[in-house]
């Protein structure tokens, strides 16, 4: 893993004076806010399908049913984030450079997590940045599918040549405007508080489709991918063990009791960000459901395909007039931008490692085991063309988000079981989570296999429901 830190100077090159192989002492008062990067851009990544698309979709066909749902699957993806987290905080290696170290034939944990993010990683370019060109045809004209291949164009562009960073700045802005603005607009058309509640029960709707409640779940706060991005994000802001950019996993016999002190700590910051990001989400996701259940589904209207954006910009349209409409498709255009680019640095990252670690098992040397070669590549292979290449067969950006979404929840008891195994294998005892956060995460694997199962089931006509999207 590379020790260069991608989100600007930490103040921890200050705190390695005295020696580069100390783990260094963690932020304390005001200056852990200063840590928070990590959190924050995982939580906007998350922001452009699983909370501006999916919630509002929900809201439209099942009201406040599902409320509990919602709930659960933010409050439990806290667990898992927080253990890929601890694994990179503690280790100062990569979550995919631990799976590389799994007992069994060579490889497989790496090979198990990314063939299918393959498909991921296509569907979600293709859909995100399609949803984004329906924003911008409501002010520009033109066709869906010519914006669509400029904006993968653009942001690939901006990724590729390293721009991100400042891009990203800009985006996080525009996350607080929009969190901001549609918790205002959710107060303001706030429901009968019993009505509300009610939604804290668990129940399925009788009507209920799988294929909508999946890739809801797994787009929420964030999929199996987005999960492991954290671990990759962690890394690049030195967090704890990662700041002292080793290749290889520290060997904890060779740590004192003080070193491993300063890990609890940096682990402790982790959480600390971790937590403020998943409140931070989880207000934005009830303010969309609020709204979604209070001004779309009265009057039966439902974002799909071509019309996401004028059917998203009603939601405050409604309230706030022209000014609110235009205000929303702004809203919905910069927010699916920067999902794009969030979604093509993360995957670039993490396909760049997986391929890095499977070469070089293989003895390959040269470029293609170079971690900015294979970055790169990578991100003009399969982040650009093959998504210009799938958005312009299919030509259907909500249904292939849905696509992603439900491998996305699908995978991530994979991805849970793997990481508390991992971490129960590799860290010291008084670096693993508490009785409290293990039991939380393996809920929390138990909670996503639970809908992939039946999702499987109603696709295999098993179990009764409609099909489609819708």
């Amino acid at each position: 893993m590379s020790s260069q830190n991608d989100y600007g100077s930490s103040p921890i090159a200050e705190q390695q004076e005295d020696s580069t192989q100390r783990i260094p002492k963690p932020p304390q008062g005001w200056q852990r806010f200063l840590w928070l990067g990590p959190s924050f851009i995982w939580m906007l990544s998350a922001a452009g399908s699983g909370e501006l698309l999916f919630t509002p979709r929900i809201a439209a066909f099942y009201g406040y049913s599902l409320l509990w749902a919602l709930l659960a699957a933010v409050i439990l993806k806290w667990f898992i984030n927080g253990e890929i987290g601890r694994f990179t905080v503690c280790s100062g290696t990569t979550i995919l450079e631990g799976f590389r170290r799994l007992p069994g034939p060579k490889n497989w944990a790496v090979w198990l997590i990314l063939v299918p993010q393959v498909v991921v990683a296509i569907a979600t370019v293709a859909g995100l940045t399609g949803t984004a060109a329906t924003a911008l045809i409501l002010v520009t004209g033109g066709t869906v599918q010519l914006w669509t291949v400029i904006i993968i164009l653009v942001t690939a562009a901006i990724v590729f040549l390293g721009q991100y960073e400042g891009v990203e700045k800009i985006s996080s802005y525009v996350g607080i405007a929009r969190t901001i603005a549609v918790v205002v607009a959710a107060v303001i058309v706030f429901p009968n508080l019993g009505q509300l509640t009610s939604g804290l029960v668990p129940q399925i709707p009788s009507d209920v489709r799988y294929d909508e409640i999946l890739p809801w779940l797994g787009f929420m706060l964030a999929g199996a991918a987005g999960l492991m991005w954290y671990s990759y994000w962690v890394g690049a802001r030195g967090y704890g063990a990662a700041a002292l950019g080793q290749e290889e996993p520290i060997d904890f016999s060779q740590i004192g009791h003080e070193e491993r002190q300063h890990l609890q700590g940096w682990t402790m910051q982790m959480l600390l960000s971790n937590t403020l990001a998943v409140i931070g989400a989880l207000l934005a996701a009830l303010a969309f459901l609020i709204l979604g259940s209070e001004l779309l589904r009265p009057q039966g209207l439902v974002p799909q395909e071509d019309q996401v954006a004028e059917t998203l910009g009603s939601l405050l349209g409604d309230l706030w007039g022209p000014f609110g409409f235009w205000f929303m498709i702004a809203i919905v255009f910069i927010t699916f931008c920067s999902t794009t680019l969030s979604v093509q640095d993360g995957f670039g990252r993490m396909f760049a490692d997986g391929t890095q670690i499977m070469l070089q098992g293989f003895g390959v040397r040269g470029r293609w085991v170079n971690e900015k070669f294979l970055r790169k590549f990578y991100i003009v292979v399969l982040l650009a063309l093959l998504p210009i290449a799938i958005y312009l067969f299919f030509g259907q950006p909500v249904g292939l988000l849905q696509t992603a979404g439900a491998i996305e929840a699908a995978h991530i008891p994979i991805v849970t079981g793997l990481t508390l195994y991992l971490n129960h294998r590799m860290l010291p005892k008084a670096l693993r989570p508490s009785k409290f956060i293990f039991a939380g995460t393996v809920i929390a694997g138990l909670f996503f296999a639970a809908f992939a199962v039946i999702y499987l089931l109603q696709l295999a006509g098993v179990i009764g429901g409609a099909s489609g999207s819708g």
